[in-house]
């Protein structure tokens, strides 16, 4: 039997072998891609030469096993997982390309011979559909794709499929095309005697599912909904990894294979529960019993896991905004699971990294290489949503308490949707707690809430983009390395609305503007014609281009131009750019090897670096890394450039690549002095321009991973300027003092002395006040009741009330009233027995008694304090404390 690794292994060997290039996976975490967060199908990786943006170059033939993830969007597969056994968030796809060589035959005859001759797959277990044509469309059937299948399966072994199946589109626009899918059906024998196979193909059967899907990407959706013929065709295949395997390994169930199966061996050996190999037969894969919903759950965090993991490594962290929110989410969902179903209220996942390095590590060495810091990610967001998972159920508590107090049965929608936004509760989790104690949830009520919520989202990031209208065809060039002005001509443009505001987006044949991309912000600047000039507000990266932004079309489209950058901004940002590369290989000297760039982003003002460090960066060493740096743009070093430089000869010149990057054959290299490191940005000609450089903050971002804020240049200047100012400032203050810190120390000592002093005036104040206030206490109903309205600061404030119950500690009730700064405060104590025998909440009064000083507070039933705006109204304030406590 193969080992899943084996399989992988192979499926590469073979395409090599028919004239593929083994091509690395790209990056699961998309950056620089403004219409997708992740990777979620083999092709993303291509979209620049299957939408003839970039040419293929001599490897029309490419083979790869690609990091996947479907979680949001059209492809979303998250609330399945778990609960059937084919459905995954992280997965691999195995895939085949021919950019412009074979087509339909090669792909379908490759296909064949290698699950049939190199995997030995039984033939009659395997079924293909076709495109079966659209009327709507104008497209007939795919009768092509059909005859070269009769060659291999047998005629009732080809099924007819619909658009919905049958005809892959990469999204509402873009390159499209027909479809062969081949299914496998791996029922056992008495299953298949009692019905076809052919009759389940696509009707979610878990045992015959579609393993391999291989589109003949031929149109182009344009936004109208037409199709127009691709200028190349395309080969683009799909391999699902894990249910390959798991046909090879004869097994009913992804989970039950060597990918997962130690994952899930090692969360029995945490967990103490056993994994029961079920299938849930409850209502909408739910499960049923306590076994199926330990499986469920296992299932779960085996499959999140990998998600999670390898997205960190790629460089997405989990945070609360985009694709970081995605990663949390996935990672909350696998806390939710253990916490509920394997009873771990401790951080669980982490523990289990070290069982998928050692499983997937050799294949994808990333994970391999960030273990520590994957770990130490997956632990504090475990460690925060567990802290959250707490205060939810307290409060879903405190929700069922009032239903019971008022003898309802139902959770109201908003309350409900209130612990999923704040709390992060999924709905069936609200569901499920509620269920155990005898409650149902308005589920309706909660989905009008969360449509509330994806309406304004929507209306929020909405963006109608036009069709490419195409003013003159071919490639892109950019000059941007060389030139900050170049001539050029518009080869196409779109019109673009984003809330209600209209730009247009512009490709031109040749430009000199860098998009965004690799934290470094677009160039702006201008387009010039004889007659007009149109401004460039902002420059992006779109399939390997760099696309300008403009709020009006020039009035003659086919004009000759200048593209002219802002050079100011961009000397800024290319300065800033320059330092980061300074400061990555400083951090390196002074704090280790283990530095690795997480993220920056660089204008014309700011610098902001990323890096993975376990620990704060002390003054010291921040110090070091500044002297180094900037000793290094003293020596003024060159720009050492080296551009299409073969991949290998490049990191032979001891260049440094970024975990979760993607780079091709060539790249280009960047190198001052002994900073030399892979990078596709704009940089100073030399050091010497950055001018100074100093580090103004370093933080924390999240587990094992700091961030340094600096400034260079002018910024530099301006910054120095204000310290010496405010530093000349200072002196004057101080008459002018040669030793500004000892005068300052003198100054420090001479106000903690007074204040002491002050403090113990204070004190003998309030023990003074305490008595006066105890002879005039009134007696109401046998209790104490003392109100008064004093010039107190709030910790007096507070010290009397407490001196005061200390004194008379049953049957108190005291409201003190005092001003301060102009502000008024409302100070309330009540004895125990006043709290328990006649029910009195402090907390609760003042709330009430602070809107006469326009103000709020709160406290504990017994002690409260409120803060206010109107000195005019503490006086009643203080009464209608008197009035709520009803003596």
């Amino acid at each position: 039997m193969m080992t899943a690794n084996e399989v992988r292994e192979s499926y590469k060997k073979f395409f090599e072998a028919k004239g593929h290039k083994i091509v690395a996976s790209a990056p699961m975490v998309i950056k620089d891609d403004p219409t997708l967060m992740f990777t979620n199908a083999g092709m993303n990786q291509w979209k620049d030469i299957i939408l003839g943006t970039k040419d293929p170059g001599m490897d029309v033939r490419r083979v790869d096993s690609q990091k996947c993830l479907r979680v949001s969007g059209k492809h979303n597969d998250l609330e399945e997982v778990g609960h059937d056994t084919y459905h995954h968030t992280m997965f691999e796809m195995l895939g085949n390309w021919s950019f412009g060589d074979y087509f339909k035959e090669g792909a379908i005859d490759y296909a064949w011979e290698y699950l049939v001759d190199v995997l030995h797959l039984n033939p009659e277990d395997l079924y293909v559909t076709v495109f079966e044509g659209s009327k709507e469309e104008g497209l007939s059937r795919d009768d092509e794709a059909a005859s070269y299948w009769a060659k291999h399966v047998p005629a009732d072994h080809i099924i007819n499929g619909n658009k919905h199946d049958n005809f892959w589109e990469m999204g509402d626009t873009g390159p499209c095309g027909p479809c062969s899918e081949i299914h496998v059906d791996s029922r056992t024998p008495e299953e298949k005697a009692k019905i076809s196979g052919r009759d389940l193909v696509n009707h979610d059967d878990p045992q015959v599912i579609e393993i391999w899907n291989i589109v003949f990407m031929q149109y182009n959706r344009k936004s109208d909904g037409s199709l127009e013929s691709l200028p190349m065709h395309v080969i683009d295949t799909g391999m699902g990894f894990e249910r390959l395997v798991r046909m090879l390994q004869g097994k009913h169930s992804n989970y039950d294979t060597d990918i997962f199966q130690p994952i899930i061996k090692e969360i029995q050996n945490l967990s103490g529960k056993k994994y029961g190999f079920t299938t849930p037969t409850g209502e909408n894969g739910e499960g049923k019993d306590e076994q199926e919903k330990i499986d469920i759950a296992m299932r779960v965090v085996a499959d999140h896991l990998r998600a999670v993991a390898f997205s960190i490594a790629d460089g997405q962290l989990p945070s609360n905004a985009k694709a970081g929110y995605v990663i949390r989410r996935i990672l909350r969902r696998a806390v939710r699971y253990s916490y509920t179903f394997l009873d771990q209220k401790s951080a669980f996942l982490y523990k289990l990294l070290a069982v998928l390095v050692q499983e997937m590590g050799h294949a994808f060495p990333e994970i391999a290489a960030q273990q520590e810091l994957i770990t130490r990610v997956i632990k504090e967001e475990e460690d925060s949503f567990l802290r959250t998972l707490e205060k939810g159920i307290n409060l879903l508590n405190g929700d069922m308490d009032e239903l019971k107090a008022h003898a309802q049965k139902e959770l109201d929608g908003t309350s409900a949707f209130r612990l999923f936004d704040t709390y992060g509760f999924p709905l069936d989790l609200t569901e499920l707690i509620c269920r155990e104690n005898g409650y149902t949830v308005d589920e309706k009520g909660f989905n009008e809430e969360m449509a509330k919520q994806k309406a304004r989202a929507r209306n929020a990031a909405v963006v109608e983009s036009g069709d490419w209208e195409i003013i003159k065809d071919g490639e892109q060039n950019f000059v941007g390395y060389d030139y900050t002005e170049y001539e050029c001509h518009i080869l196409r443009y779109r019109k673009v609305t984003q809330k209600k505001n209209t730009f247009y987006e512009l490709v031109l044949d040749n430009t000199p503007f860098y998009g965004e991309m690799g934290g470094q912000v677009g160039d702006q600047g201008s387009l010039v014609s004889e007659n007009e000039t149109i401004e460039i507000i902002d420059t992006k990266r779109e399939n390997n281009q760099s696309i300008h932004i403009v709020k009006q079309l020039p009035k003659d489209i086919n004009a000759d131009f200048m593209a002219c950058v802002d050079i100011d901004k961009r000397d800024g940002s290319a300065a800033n750019h320059t330092a980061t590369h300074l400061l990555d290989y400083a951090l390196k000297q002074v704090l280790g090897d283990h530095i690795e760039q997480k993220g920056s982003y660089v204008d014309a003002t700011t610098l902001r670096f990323d890096f993975s460090h376990f620990q704060k960066v002390t003054d010291e060493e921040l110090r070091k890394v500044e002297m180094l740096v900037n000793s290094m743009i003293r020596q003024d070093l060159q720009l050492d450039e080296h551009r299409e430089t073969p991949i290998e000869e490049a990191k032979e010149l001891g260049a440094i690549a970024l975990f979760g990057e993607k780079y091709g054959d060539k790249v280009r290299v960047v190198r001052f002095g002994p900073s030399c490191e892979f990078c596709g940005g704009i940089h100073a000609q030399s050091t010497g321009r950055i001018g100074f450089f100093k580090i103004i903050s370093e933080s924390s971002v999240a587990a094992g991973i700091r961030r340094i804020e600096a400034l260079t240049g002018k910024a530099c200047e301006d910054s120095i300027y204000a310290i010496q100012d405010t530093i000349t400032s200072l002196k004057s203050m101080l008459n002018n003092s040669k030793d500004l810190t000892a005068t300052l120390k003198k100054f420090i000592d001479e106000h903690d002395e007074m204040r002491k002093e002050i403090e113990k005036f204070q004190a003998q104040a309030v023990e003074r006040i305490k008595g006066e206030l105890i002879n005039k206490a009134k007696e109401v109903n046998g209790v104490k009741v003392i109100n008064a309205v004093l010039p107190l600061e709030p910790s007096a404030a507070k010290d009397l009330v407490f001196k005061l119950r200390e004194a008379i500690p049953e049957n108190l009730v005291a409201v003190i009233g005092s001003t301060s700064n102009d502000k008024p405060l409302l100070t309330v104590m009540f004895s125990d027995d006043m709290v328990n025998d006649h029910a009195l909440n402090a907390g609760k009064i003042i709330r009430e008694a602070a809107k006469l000083i326009q103000g709020g507070g709160g406290g504990q039933p017994h002690y409260a304090q409120a803060g206010g705006k109107n000195l005019d109204g503490i006086n009643a304030a203080v009464d209608k404390v008197i009035e709520l406590a009803n003596l």
